[in-house]
């Protein structure tokens, strides 16, 4: 009796998501944004402030594309390999290149950068340690982490002065606190999942 295919020979037929479309496209104009932001932060070595102005207005708006990349893609039905690869590494260009410029400049202080940065590889290394066992997913505190750090950069974008540069500066301050409270809680659960047995979860 013909007919079509069931099972997971129908399943194995199934077509996946084109890597060519609308979120990915997103995720490549933000990697494209990053070294036009970071020369628009350096004209006049910082010192213009209506530069830093634009190098903050390009910074969220390469901010923005990180989450509208990520809701169209689960939307559409058009998650993809390479879209799972691009968009963290392109969030972690725009970050390291806003941390980095700003302590280049000489508006933040580079262990500031150091902290960020240095935990963002060590998450990294942490689910590379693990994958064999599981995925180490992004948790809630994870992604607070990266909105709180967002705010923080874009402030220090700013030419602040006086009690606005303050703001910028507490900001700044929870950010570093959520960052490392993160990553003990990431260094926690990889623990865990890394002592499960292969294919294993960690516990809620």
């Amino acid at each position: 009796m013909s007919g079509a295919p069931r099972g997971p020979a129908a399943s194995s037929t199934a077509p996946t998501a084109s890597a060519v479309n609308l979120a990915n496209a997103l995720t490549l104009v933000r990697f494209v944004l990053v070294p036009v932001f970071a020369i628009a932060l350096f004209v006049d070595d910082g010192h213009d402030h209506g530069w830093r102005i634009v190098a903050c207005a390009i910074f969220a708006a390469a901010s923005l594309t990180d989450r509208v990349d990520g809701d169209l893609a689960r939307r559409r039905g058009t998650v993809t390999e390479f879209g799972k690869l691009a968009d963290p590494l392109a969030d972690k260009a725009l970050t390291g290149a806003a941390l980095v410029s700003l302590s280049v400049l000489n508006l933040l202080p580079w262990w500031v950068t150091v902290v960020i940065l240095g935990r963002e590889i060590a998450v990294t290394g942490l689910r590379l340690w693990v994958i064999r066992h599981g995925v180490l997913p992004a948790s809630r505190g994870g992604k607070w982490k990266t909105f709180v750090q967002a705010i923080a950069i874009g402030l220090y974008l700013l030419p602040l002065h006086g009690r606005p540069h303050l703001l910028a500066v507490t900001v700044m301050a929870v950010a570093i606190v959520i960052t490392i409270a993160t990553g003990i809680d990431y260094v926690s659960r990889a623990v865990t999942l890394h002592r499960t047995p292969r294919g294993g979860t960690t516990p809620a």
